[in-house]
Parts: C-alpha cells; sequence; structure tokens
C-alpha cells in the first residue's frame, strides 16, 4: 500500500462535537443505498453508539492538508456466515465526492483495524447498484466475494456484494 496517499487523510475518533456531521450524512442524497434519512430520535441513538463505541469505531475524515471535515468512516462488528467479523462503512460529503478521498480513508481504516486486531476480516457491503462504494472497496484492495441479501435498515432489503480484506495477510509495500 502506497502510504503516501493515506496521509492525504486523517481518521479522527468521532466526538461529542460532531453530530452536526451526522446531520449532514442523513440527507436523501447520502443515504439514497441506505433507505433515506433516519428521524432525528434515530440519529441521536446513532450519535449516542459512536461517540461511546463498544465494538469498533467511528472517525470524522480530515484533511490532512487543511483540516476541513469531509466525512466519516468506521467499523463495528457483525456477525457473517458463522463468525465474527469486522464491518466497515463510510459517507464522504457531496462537495468532496470524486477527489479519492473514500479509498484514502478505506486505505487508512483498514491499517487502523489491521492493528486493533480482534477479528480475521473486514468486510463492506455496498449495494450492487452503488457504482461508487464499489469502486472504493476495489480501488482500496478489497476482494470481491460475490452478493448477498440485508436488511437494513429494518423492512428495507439490500442487495449487496461483499467485499473484504484479510487482516492477516502481510501489508504489501
Amino acid at each position: 500500500m502506497d502510504l503516501t496517499d493515506v496521509r492525504q487523510v486523517r481518521l479522527v475518533p468521532w466526538s461529542e462535537g460532531d453530530f452536526w456531521l451526522l446531520r449532514r450524512t442523513n440527507s436523501p442524497e447520502m443515504t439514497e443505498h441506505l433507505g433515506g434519512p433516519e428521524s432525528e430520535e434515530k440519529l441521536v441513538e446513532r450519535h449516542r453508539r459512536y461517540v461511546t463505541p463498544e465494538n469498533g469505531r467511528m472517525y470524522r475524515v480530515v484533511l490532512a492538508d487543511g483540516g476541513e471535515t469531509v466525512g466519516s468512516i468506521g467499523y463495528w462488528e457483525r456477525e457473517w456466515r458463522g463468525d465474527t467479523v469486522w464491518e466497515t462503512g463510510w459517507g464522504v460529503l457531496p462537495e468532496f465526492q470524486g477527489r479519492g478521498l473514500a479509498v484514502r480513508a478505506a486505505r487508512a481504516l483498514v491499517e487502523v483495524v489491521r492493528h486493533a486486531g480482534g477479528h480475521p476480516a473486514l468486510h463492506a457491503f455496498p449495494g450492487v447498484d452503488h457504482a461508487a462504494s464499489n469502486g472504493v472497496c476495489r480501488k482500496a484492495g478489497f476482494t470481491l466475494l460475490g452478493q448477498a441479501d440485508f436488511e437494513y435498515p429494518k423492512g428495507h432489503w439490500i442487495r449487496s456484494n461483499d467485499w473484504y480484506v484479510d487482516l492477516r495477510a502481510p501489508v504489501s509495500a
């Protein structure tokens, strides 16, 4: 992995003051592939989980050279095919999309999760029709395993691609 690329963004652990970012990423445009915006009550619940994580962590994605927040990324536990794995997801604010920032953030997160340990794999499950997120997975070095159906949020079924990174594999230079 080219660490120069990763250094263009920083991952800053989610804090109490980051609720504004959760609201920004809750727009129809940003949640189109996730069943649409959540209620204010659900956002508050999500923010609580982000601020006091039990397993995993959420981050603000920040430009390394100016400190501007461009989105969020995180990882959490998921039961998957009889195993406990890490799952990841991200969102880049519309005005910063198309610059490769999600790819850089995903590469940085892989290294964070690799060092955190705990599970052998990190998965991402973008919808099969979500070209941008599938492109992020491919460019960030994830391997496509196939497709799967997920209910997210409750009552909304999504046909997803199952991308993964083997966290036990040696890091390529």
